[in-house]
């Protein structure tokens, strides 16, 4: 039987998966502080139940996901035809001492091991402070234009 969208069943799902374990960014879809929708890429680390991704302290992002948490993330392929995976939750914003583990994840899976530690190591030197966001999924959608489509069992 087909999982219905909004099913988490569907982070187990091969295309889940792929996308997870990939190097396609993250796009991250919140409410900024005056009201605007907003959507930026970012580099993320999964960590099998929960989407991780480090930002640097004093940026605008955070109050917006403290003060509405609510957030949708996609992850995609360019295709044709794509395939989408489509999270949807409320954020969590920590304060971290020193580098995220998670960021130094990303930065070593998108880089690799050698320019993944050139990266920490600058961010390291800057000496700034990090923020932790993370998203336990309470929806999840996946698309892959030949066997679901959008809107599809929605």
């Amino acid at each position: 039987m087909t999982m219905k969208q909004g099913d988490l069943g569907l982070l187990t799902t091969d295309l889940a998966q792929r996308l997870l374990a990939s190097t396609e960014l993250a796009r991250v879809a919140y409410v900024a502080k005056d009201g605007t929708p907003r959507v930026f890429p970012v580099m993320f680390h999964w960590t099998g139940d929960e989407l991780v991704f480090g930002t640097f302290a004093g940026s605008a992002k955070i109050t917006a996901f403290r003060s509405r948490p609510a957030v949708a993330i996609t992850i995609d392929t360019p295709g044709p035809p794509p395939e989408v995976l489509l999270l949807r939750g409320r954020a969590t914003v920590v304060d971290v001492d020193g580098i995220l583990p998670e960021y130094v994840a990303a930065h070593h899976h998108y880089y690799g091991a050698e320019q993944g530690a050139r990266n920490i190591a600058d961010v390291e030197q800057s000496g700034r402070k990090m923020v932790r966001i993370g998203l336990k999924p309470d929806w999840v959608g996946t698309l892959d234009f030949v066997s679901r489509f959008p809107g599809a069992l929605s």
